[in-house]
């Protein structure tokens, strides 16, 4: 299928490995040129390979989302370089395992300007240009948790269901001028992010890592884990020109995991 965004440029934020990657990743492969983002620079080369390989061009940015200072600088680069910013990917890492009670309010403070005020701001650059041109296409990424709120992931759960809000109030308000705003939510994903996830779950229950990926590999009516690049290609659609009529909604990839409705 041509998805018909080959020429497009995106913008795909913590892109140096994992989900990010892997959405960088598929929308080279469909002739997108991409800007990828980290503080890894050795994560962020491998990501260059990789988008070459699948015969894409890449740019490689150093971008800390905690600094909002250099959103302009380091947006105009790539609309220098790769040209006007059709498709963002909003996606960030995650905060470290939490209760929702006691944590210091730095902790939240940090977490919300890293996830969330760092996105909306990123969306607040981009945005005037998509809609001028009448096309755009803003993906945010978010977490099952949103939804269905995830034990011992307090923070995690809270500030990424506050993007859905967000996403789903921007989705009316440019919905009219070609620009279409949506969420894609993974299930469990073989990550290193989810690597973590299960070998912490072990550790606090005090079973195997081996024990703790078959308990959640339970939760899963297709009785296996994610593959990132099925992830990557879920995101991929939604920025095409085939889901033109598709905004304000979340996409769910998750081997049918969330039971919420």
């Amino acid at each position: 299928m041509d998805l018909g965004i080959k020429g497009k440029v995106a913008l795909v934020m913590a892109s140096s490995r994992g989900l990010g990657q892997a959405m960088a990743v598929s929308l080279a492969r469909e002739g997108v040129k991409v800007a990828v983002t980290g503080r890894n620079p050795e994560g962020l080369k491998h990501s260059v390979e990789l988008i070459e390989a699948a015969g894409g061009k890449a740019l490689a940015l150093n971008w800390d989302l905690s600094d909002i200072s250099v959103i302009d600088g380091l947006v105009s680069q790539v609309e220098k370089e790769l040209g006007p910013i059709d498709i963002l990917i909003n996606n960030t890492g995650g905060p470290p395992p939490t209760l929702a009670t006691g944590q210091d309010p730095a902790l939240w403070q940090k977490s919300f300007n890293d996830m969330v005020l760092s996105l909306i701001a990123i969306t607040d650059r981009v945005l005037p240009g998509m809609r001028q041109r009448q096309w755009g296409r803003i993906i945010t990424s978010t977490t099952s948790g949103a939804i269905a709120p995830i034990k011992n992931l307090a923070i995690s759960n809270t500030l990424r269901a506050a993007l859905l809000a967000w996403s789903k109030t921007l989705s009316a308000e440019v919905a009219h001028e070609g620009v279409t705003v949506n969420i894609i939510m993974p299930g469990r994903i073989a990550t290193d992010r989810l690597r973590q996830l299960d070998e912490a779950k072990a550790k606090r229950e005090n079973i195997s890592y081996a024990d703790a990926v078959k308990a959640s590999l339970q939760q899963i009516p297709m009785g296996r884990y994610g593959d990132p690049q099925e992830y990557g290609d879920a995101a991929a659609f939604l920025a095409s020109q085939n889901a033109s009529f598709i905004t304000g909604t979340v996409m769910r990839i998750d081997g049918g995991q969330i039971q919420a409705i």
